[in-house]
């Protein structure tokens, strides 16, 4: 006949029955809750590694957002953000 408490197993398997059996109700929000620190956790770190480096604000690259020159427009007229060339809207 072996002993219980030879390896970490049965200690293990006992923990989560009992974990399983009086926690049982609360796990959804623990795991919520887990899940929220790791996010946390994983932008601080992110956060870190760019501390120090200076933002890359290349003008030459794509604008989100409203159009700065549309290519149609006439000069003088202006641009509200809108696609469709000023001289063409109704």
């Amino acid at each position: 006949m072996g002993r219980l408490f030879d390896g970490p197993w049965p200690i293990v398997i006992i923990i989560v029955v009992a974990l399983l059996l009086f926690a049982a109700p609360k796990l959804p929000a623990m795991a919520r809750s887990l899940g929220q620190s790791m996010r946390i956790i994983k932008s601080e770190v992110k956060e870190m590694k760019n501390d120090g480096k200076p933002e890359s604000t290349d003008a030459s690259g794509p604008v989100e957002g409203t159009i700065v020159n549309h290519p149609k427009a006439k000069p003088g007229e202006p641009t509200d953000g809108t696609d469709v060339p000023p001289s063409n809207r109704a």
